[in-house]
């Protein structure tokens, strides 16, 4: 089941210069989700997703993180995760400002963590996808788990390197295409379900802005990597919170999120024989514990 695009309307937002694009799919008076992408990906992740969602009455916003699209891509622009919180919190704000649900995968887990950890009041729960509740002191055993995830965390100084906007546009994406088998190594994804991707890794102009994320992390100098630093770090949201992983993720060690969800407290769950695109890959297995953890939250 995927999702029917007839039934997407595509949004336009216009802030920092940028033209930010969304999909929006569901009935207009359904509770509000908010999904958040990662990389290297696109809203398309979650077309498996998103029509058990609408099916149980949710609404669903699907934005496209700055530097993913054209209209969104200018050298004088930030590229850092303080500033997409701020993209998304004007997205909510676009549509009314509801209490919604901030569900987020990679990247995009970053900034649901990022916006529930500053405005828990804006939000319904939290949902967290192939990245761990960070926070709140450090977890017993961690340390154990940290060189192994330094060796899959390796891609980071190649992503922060000046180069690498080409290396991702060569060959139609390859290096991407490498990553999705690397990092779900069980997938056998299609072409089709590549091509949004490719879109954007191809393109010499999103490709430099993608990879601003991760030059971002480390400049300690500039306020904004302060501030993501420092909330982070902080302890987490009194939000319902589901962290949900894959025990074959080769981008985020699984030991190392169980054990950062449970020193969190957090509802917590990993899918066997799936791998770090989780709601990409088993859709139906992600949604038989993200609409019942939706649905508690919204009760409550």
């Amino acid at each position: 089941m995927l999702i029917d695009d007839a039934q997407v309307r595509t949004l336009t937002l216009h802030r920092d210069g940028l033209e930010l694009s969304a999909r929006l799919v569901g009935p207009a008076d359904g509770p509000l989700v908010i999904a958040l992408h990662g990389f290297p990906d696109t809203p398309h992740t979650w077309d498996g997703l998103v029509p058990h969602l609408v099916g149980a009455g949710f609404r669903v916003l699907m934005p496209w993180l700055r530097g993913y699209t054209p209209g969104s891509v200018a050298r004088a622009a930030r590229y850092d995760l303080m500033a997409v919180s701020a993209d998304v919190a004007a997205w909510h704000a676009e549509l009314g400002g509801p209490r919604a649900h901030v569900v987020g995968h990679d990247w995009g887990a970053f900034v649901a963590m990022i916006l529930a950890k500053q405005d828990p009041g804006r939000w319904e729960s939290l949902t967290l996808l192939a990245i761990p509740p960070f926070g709140g002191g450090v977890a017993a055993g961690l340390w154990r788990y940290l060189p192994r995830q330094a060796v899959m965390s390796a891609y980071i100084p190649v992503m922060q390197s000046g180069w690498s906007p080409r290396l991702l546009t060569r060959h139609g994406a390859a290096m991407v295409r490498g990553l999705w088998r690397r990092w779900s190594p069980g997938w056998v994804f299609t072409d089709d379900e590549f091509a949004p991707a490719r879109a954007v890794f191809t393109d010499p102009g999103m490709a430099w802005a993608t990879t601003r994320y991760y030059r971002s992390l480390f400049t300690v100098a500039r306020r904004p990597t302060r501030e993501f630093s420092d909330i982070l770090m902080a302890p987490g949201a009194p939000l319902p919170t589901l962290a949900l992983a894959g025990l074959t993720d080769g981008c985020m060690s699984p030991d190392l999120q169980r054990v950062l969800a449970e020193h969190a407290g957090v509802q917590h769950a990993q899918l066997p024989g799936c791998g770090h695109f989780l709601q990409a890959e088993q859709p139906e297995a992600v949604a038989a514990l993200l609409v019942p953890h939706l649905l508690a939250a919204s009760a409550g």
